[in-house]
């Protein structure tokens, strides 16, 4: 049984929950600051956590988003001896299950956490029966069957593959899937997207530090090499390591050895190494950004994995089962596909491959106005492909509705960065003026903030170009704006753009 996790400052409110939850036959782990229990999560998961919401060097708050961001179904029960509106509500529009205010209860206590306990037992027994009901991949196209021979011919080999296909064709599906029927499927799948982390803070993410090895790293840390032994470790976007991390990473290929970051002693790893690229690597090399002793160890195995539009045969039923799932999810009965409709589908390019279709369907489940689509009912980008680029996952509401929903009046709204910026068109710095326009028009006006608002309104229409030019997906926007994953995360949240 997992344990219950308790994080408070105060070593008497420690003791009395410890206590109170021992007796009840509950499993307790206690924690006095919210960075020993982060740093805890990289080797455990609770039950169930209750947190204060004001401790020495980081709130309840903060620790709230960042445990959600890591288990979105874990429920939090957030405790304060400040009882106000303010700390309530935020900790519920964090996610908080319930809000326990100090002096409390203890019985009520001990009853609100089994309640807490309860519900996460449902929501792992439904996930235990989702993904006995969901089929792992689909496809009936013969370049899918392909892949389906190829992945039950490896069903008995521990041998490197590397997976290549474009950008939301389903490679970690293929990963998945080859750990599945692999003699390690027992042991962990491991996944990592090389190109997401920052290249200062990938090498700790794979190999693991040892604590004071640099600023921050307070505690020894294992790498998802020391994460993923006995099982399968897969490398995501693999064509976009840094080239100093390509040589560590050949080197553990090559005799199984590696070190932590600040570490002196060896450490081997038992781990089959899936990798996956939507870049040519032959070019990669050619050009001097991919090294071509470790392309050979990677290439030992080939698969490639098609395009949505290279069968396109495989979209009627990939749409149905998208449409099910998104109506199971929102407790809806599920829209049907005209004739019509589905033949503009399966006309469709889908340049974001399976992945888009799958948004495409969340959207008509949420937007399309009766329970058979039309093919008018469809997202403008499948009936005009030459007009508005902006992808389906950021219009789900119109811009006046949108409007309404900014958490933040001086903001741009998500058709409308060029309020900040409007002329590119006329010059690669012609909005520096525009910005300097606006800025004397505010401090002539007498308006407070004025660095703040307009600070706030550059961030906000970066962030939103990044994610209309990546179709949604945040950790693609980070890395084109050289920010990270954390840092538009937290951004989007201050700036209210989450709608």
């Amino acid at each position: 049984m997992k344990s219950i996790w308790v994080v408070d400052d105060d070593h008497s409110i420690r003791f009395v929950l410890e206590k109170a939850l021992s007796r009840e036959g509950l499993p307790v782990r206690c924690f006095s600051n919210a960075r020993d229990l982060l740093a805890a999560l990289d080797e455990d998961s609770p039950q169930v956590l209750v947190s204060d919401i004001r401790m020495p060097g980081g709130s309840g708050l903060d620790l709230l988003a960042k445990v959600k961001a890591r288990l979105p179904q874990l429920p939090v029960i957030i405790m304060t001896a400040y009882s106000d509106l303010d700390s309530a509500v935020s900790a519920f529009q964090g996610g908080a299950f319930e809000y326990l205010p100090k002096p409390f209860d203890l019985p009520r206590a001990v009853e609100l956490i089994r309640r807490a306990q309860e519900e996460s037992q449902r929501e792992e027994a439904k996930g235990e029966e989702t993904a006995a009901e969901v089929p792992e991949m689909l496809g009936q196209a013969p370049a899918m069957q392909d892949v389906f021979r190829a992945i039950g011919r490896l069903s008995q080999s521990h041998v490197t593959v590397l997976i290549t296909g474009e950008s939301g064709s389903g490679k970690e599906l293929v990963a998945r899937a080859l750990h599945k029927h692999s003699p390690r499927a027992e042991g962990p799948f491991v996944a990592i997207n090389t190109a997401a982390i920052p290249k200062d803070l990938l090498e700790s993410e794979l190999f693991g530090h040892e604590r004071g090895a640099f600023t921050g790293a307070q505690a020894t840390r294992r790498g998802r090499f020391e994460q993923a032994d006995g099982g399968t470790l897969f490398l995501d976007e693999i064509g976009d390591m840094p080239l100093e991390l390509q040589t560590r990473l050949l080197r553990v290929l090559s005799d199984g050895q590696f070190y932590r970051v600040g570490g002196h002693s060896p450490l081997r790893s038992n781990v089959r190494v899936i990798a996956a690229t939507h870049q040519n690597l032959e070019a990669r090399v050619r050009q001097g950004a991919f090294r071509e002793d470790l392309f050979h160890r990677l290439n030992v195995i080939r698969l490639r994995l098609p395009a949505l539009r290279e069968r396109r045969e495989d979209i009627p039923v990939l749409a149905r089962f998208f449409l099910q799932r998104s109506a199971a999810e929102l407790g809806v009965e599920p829209k049907r596909l005209s004739d019509a409709a589905l033949a503009q589908l399966t006309g469709f390019d889908f340049p974001g491959n399976v992945r888009q279709l799958e948004n495409i369907c969340h959207w008509l489940s949420v937007m399309a106005p009766s329970q058979m689509v039309e093919a008018k009912d469809l997202p403008q980008e499948l009936l005009q492909p030459s007009g508005s680029s902006l992808p389906v996952d950021l219009a789900l509401v119109d811009e006046p509705e949108l409007s309404r929903k900014q958490a933040h009046p001086a903001l741009p709204q998500a058709g409308a960065v060029a309020a900040v910026m409007p002329s590119f068109a006329a010059g690669p710095d012609a909005w520096v003026g525009e910005m300097a326009r606006e800025a004397r028009r505010l401090l002539a006006a007498g308006e407070p903030d004025v660095w703040d608002v307009l600070t706030r309104r550059f961030e906000a229409s970066l962030i939103l170009a990044a994610l209309e030019l990546t179709r949604g997906r945040r950790i693609e926007a980070a890395q084109k704006l050289g920010i990270g994953r954390n840092t538009i995360t937290r951004k989007i949240q201050e700036l209210g753009l989450d709608a």
